[in-house]
């Protein structure tokens, strides 16, 4: 074992269960599954339940599988177009800083999440027993060739923001 593995371990378990910890505060805290839903309707996002719920299993089956090491590249996908998602509908308006509501915070899960694809999950992780570990431009690849499709699959079916006061959406005759 190396420092490098070690170093892997430390990212999963942060970021995993950084992961967790949201997908578990979606479902159970403050406003519950309904306050999700009526937090990703504000956003503009049809079906607020349904998202809440997909957020939820998402979020921890990400976080998860991260901790754990397993199926990776596929971990990694999730939190980046979850991260895409929530940095293009709730924070990209907002500005960079954190602090403003601003999109850093996501930024940094999802390039953190794209680094793990790209260097895999390491020797302390359930794809090095299984001798299944996708690394290198493979696992980068996965992990950015499922994030983005998925994220734009998402707003494509779901993304209808209210019109903006003042627009008028059908001819008036």
């Amino acid at each position: 074992m190396e420092v490098t593995d070690v170093a892997l371990l430390l990212l999963r378990l942060v970021v995993g269960v950084t992961m967790i910890a949201h997908g578990v505060n979606h479902w159970i805290g403050g406003g519950r599954i309904a306050g999700t839903a009526r937090w990703f309707s504000g956003l503009g996002l049809r079906n607020g339940v349904l998202q809440a719920w997909l957020s939820v299993v998402t979020e921890i089956g990400a976080g998860a599988l991260l901790v754990l090491g397993l199926l990776t590249p596929f971990a990694a996908a999730a939190i980046i177009s979850v991260m895409l998602v929530a940095g293009l509908l709730a924070h990209r308006a907002n500005g960079f800083f954190v602090f403003k509501e601003g999109y850093e915070y996501v930024l940094v899960l999802a390039v953190v999440a794209l680094a793990l694809g790209l260097l895999g999950p390491g020797w302390l992780s359930l794809d090095h027993a299984a001798g299944v570990e996708v690394t290198g431009w493979a696992g980068g690849g996965i992990a950015l060739g499922v994030a983005v499709p998925a994220t734009a699959g998402l707003l494509t079916a779901f993304y209808r923001p209210a019109p903006a006061p003042g627009i008028v959406t059908e001819e008036v005759r």
